[in-house]
């Protein structure tokens, strides 16, 4: 990290502000070849014209005027020094300054990520913090936001810092009946130590067991529609969505291809898909349609398994094999039914709905959104978000159970340090020195 990068650090496109980010050793220099004046005093904001101190085109010309702060490391986002240049955001102006610090000693674009990178690697951030900066970019729900922040914060990596000190304390403990055995060491510390992993073991285990609502939070809340041919799970698509987004047709048939609509419900996204028809299929395209179909309803947090009022009383038996506890039985055409309407059906009560005219979609989405916000609402401890957590978890776990049921202690010494090694890699920090300070605490061996 001795050359120093720079980017645009605010969006692309036409703005009325944009913000150029340098970090690194040359930060200081760009501010002085850029302004011709040295850096301001630490994060305080300084107007200052900016000239391009090159001999290419321009070269010597004013670009900007604008305001020029300076964060010296470490007390920076990335723990290097940092400059950041706030200019009018047009097209021309941005290119302008970026090609202007190009010509600075030292100085290259960054990569992807790199600015976080760097915060990472100079200790400014864990693992964790990092995922959640992007997560924070990205965030486009208030449930997103909140999860990102609370991820950014660091409660993700307190929880498993908490678990990785507790794990260390046990390993150092295990280590000791190994290298100590003809100490005066208290005779039950290995059937503490035992009750103790299969303790953490548990704790560790009933995290992961969540159904993934950290991960639901951060992509999205699946809901699939569906149902015979011709229920109308199309035209419903598009009345949830408020656009045509499926093509509706009298013929039965016409959706092949699951299509998909994001929506913001209570506070969370949801993505909603409509599906073909689910009958015996004609044909190989329809076939696979239907595979498509029952894949999408299996993999779904929701189904709305969709029936035709208008041909009550006869159930369509294919779309009643998906009416469960994960599911809202959704009676459409309503307009067009002469017969009264069920209150439940296989037990799950009705919404009944007219895709057509619209009535009864409130309550629809009033439904749809207690479900999401039943099934990702929020809990003591801050969830998983990314499938590189539950498997180092789920290592972890595998590991601590190993060593429960381990017949000698250096086998068990083994698997706990592989328990704490998972977690580590979750947060970025792995350091087996901790065993020793807790040996030495506990025991007070050497006396």
């Amino acid at each position: 990290m001795s050359d120093t990068i720079y980017a645009l650090a605010s969006g692309t496109g036409t703005a009325g502000v944009a913000v150029i980010r340098v970090s690194g050793p040359a930060a200081g220099p760009s501010i002085e070849q850029l302004t011709g004046q040295a850096p301001p005093p630490p994060r305080m904001a300084s107007l200052r014209r900016f000239r391009d101190p090159g001999g290419g085109d321009g070269g010597g010309n004013d670009i900007d005027e604008g305001i020029t702060l300076w964060f010296p490391g470490p007390a920076s986002f990335t723990g290097e020094n940092i400059a950041e240049f706030h200019v009018h955001g047009g097209v021309a102006v941005i290119e302008a300054l970026i090609s202007a610090l190009s010509v600075v000693d030292g100085c290259r674009l960054a990569e992807p990520g790199e600015f976080t990178r760097r915060a990472f690697e100079n200790g400014k951030l864990d693992l964790t913090s990092a995922e959640a900066v992007a997560d924070l970019v990205a965030a486009e729900t208030v449930a997103q936001r909140r999860q990102a922040l609370g991820q950014y914060d660091g409660a993700l990596a307190a929880l498993y810092d908490n678990w990785r000190t507790q794990l260390t304390t046990l390993l150092a403990h295990a280590e000791t009946t190994i290298d100590f055995a003809d100490e005066d060491l208290p005779e039950d510390t290995y059937a503490k130590m035992e009750h103790n992993i299969l303790y953490i073991r548990d704790i560790i285990s009933q995290h992961i067991d969540d159904q993934h609502r950290g991960e639901r939070i951060r992509s999205g809340f699946h809901v699939a529609i569906i149902g015979a041919p011709n229920v109308g799970k199309s035209s419903l698509l598009n009345r949830l969505a408020a656009r045509e987004a499926a093509i509706v047709s009298e013929a039965a048939g016409t959706t092949r291809d699951v299509i998909e609509v994001h929506m913001h419900l209570g506070g969370y996204a949801v993505i909603v898909a409509d599906t073909a028809g689910i009958r015996e299929a004609e044909g190989a395209v329809e076939a696979e349609g239907v595979r498509r179909a029952r894949h999408s309803a299996d993999e779904a947090d929701l189904r709305l398994v969709v029936f035709d009022a208008a041909a009550l009383p006869a159930l369509d038996p294919f779309a009643l094999d998906y009416v469960d506890d994960h599911a809202i039985a959704v009676l459409n055409k309503t307009d067009i039914a002469d017969t009264a309407l069920p209150a439940a059906i296989a037990g799950r009560p009705t919404c009944p709905v007219s895709a057509k005219t619209g009535d009864g979609l409130e309550a629809l989405l009033a439904a749809i959104t207690a479900q999401v916000q039943v099934r990702l609402a929020a809990s003591e401890q801050p969830p998983l978000t990314r499938a590189r957590h539950r498997e180092a978890l789920v290592a972890g776990v595998a590991a601590l159970g190993r060593a429960s049921t381990a017949t000698l202690p250096e086998l068990a010494a083994e698997d706990i340090r592989i328990a704490v090694r998972s977690l580590g890699r979750i947060t970025g920090r792995v350091d087996v020195e901790d065993v020793l300070d807790v040996i030495f605490h506990d025991f007070c061996i050497g006396k």
